[in-house]
């Protein structure tokens, strides 16, 4: 069994867990993203907020970045959420 690249060389890089997650997030066509700060995925929204058609929020608590994920969710868009989840376990 030969293994076959999926992309040219030219069109493949190298990047971290947190951007890959971020660019999925983007190629999946989220418009908004929310997410709580805690290690170690803090860097998932920062690279987001590099997409310029991607709004990305930092919220008050897990609780909020759901509600505006949610929210946006109701309103049409696709979005992505990025927190802990034991801490909306502690505040639901």
């Amino acid at each position: 069994m030969s293994a076959v690249n999926p992309l040219p060389a030219t069109e493949r890089r190298f990047m971290s867990g947190n951007e890959a997650v971020a660019h999925g997030a983007w190629e999946a066509g989220c418009k908004v993203t929310a997410a709580y700060p805690g290690t170690p995925s803090t860097e998932i929204l920062e690279y987001c907020s590099q997409y310029s058609d991607m709004y990305s929020e930092w919220s008050i608590n897990e609780k909020v970045s759901l509600e505006v994920a949610i929210g946006a969710s109701l309103a049409g868009s696709r979005a992505a959420l990025r927190h802990e989840a034991r801490g909306t376990q502690r505040r639901l």
